[in-house]
């Protein structure tokens, strides 16, 4: 699963509706077009963007390619995002880093605390310090 190029594709507004449109029913480009008022031209790129991110499938009815949205790529890039959601975040630790520039012999000792580029930066653990 290309992440990058699936949640591109999902980004897009008429995208979004010709998913949901294709969850509820399998339909072909003429029927999309009719629902979402674009021309069949601008759906056929749309779902070329779709097709190429792994989203929707084309299956040949008669003279008409009917679309369908591949359901478990959804559901794997749901259990990613469960995934990321339950990481845990850690404090900051600028000693595990040379470049943080919450670095300045813990200023947070010193009067007037971390300057605003270290709090933008690292808004961590250090927190307490600052007030």
């Amino acid at each position: 699963m290309d992440k990058k190029k699936l949640l591109k594709a999902l980004a897009d507004k008429t995208r979004m509706n010709i998913l949901t449109l294709l969850l509820h029913h399998d339909y072909c480009v003429r029927a999309l077009a009719n629902e979402l008022s674009l021309t069949e031209a601008t759906i056929s790129q749309h779902l070329k963007v779709l097709r190429e991110a792994g989203l929707v499938v084309g299956e040949k009815r008669g003279y008409f390619m009917h679309y369908a949205v591949k359901r478990e790529l959804l559901r794997d890039l749901a259990k990613a995002f469960e995934a990321m959601a339950a990481i845990e975040q850690g404090g900051c630790r600028p000693e595990k880093h040379e470049d943080c520039p919450a670095v300045e012999n813990h200023a947070c000792h010193k009067k007037g605390g971390y300057s605003a580029e270290v709090k933008e930066f690292c808004p961590g653990t250090y927190h307490r310090c600052w007030e």
